[in-house]
């Protein structure tokens, strides 16, 4: 996953966006993250990627999202299909 691909789709939020909140306002839990742009209370897909971010912050260390963006976007939609998605 690229900088600039969407972490959040519900609200267009991407990695780029989330890692420099992190970096600018150093939130004490993962849950604060989503004060950027309301990241992570959409569908609830991304939390456990938001989650990496925060725990790779917290230990001063890069995180790699494995998966390109279409994968990604994929895994997302059949996320959706199975009915994951908070009303």
């Amino acid at each position: 996953m690229q900088p600039d691909d969407k972490l959040c789709y519900c609200f267009h939020v991407t990695r780029r966006k989330v890692d420099n909140f992190i970096r600018i306002h150093q939130p004490q839990v993962p849950s604060q993250i989503s004060e950027c742009g309301g990241a992570g209370t959409g569908c609830g897909w991304c939390v456990p990627f938001l989650r990496k971010c925060f725990d790779a912050a917290q230990a001063d260390t890069n995180t790699e999202i494995e998966l390109t963006a279409e994968e990604y976007e994929s895994q997302r939609a059949a996320y959706i299909a199975r009915g994951k998605k908070r009303e």
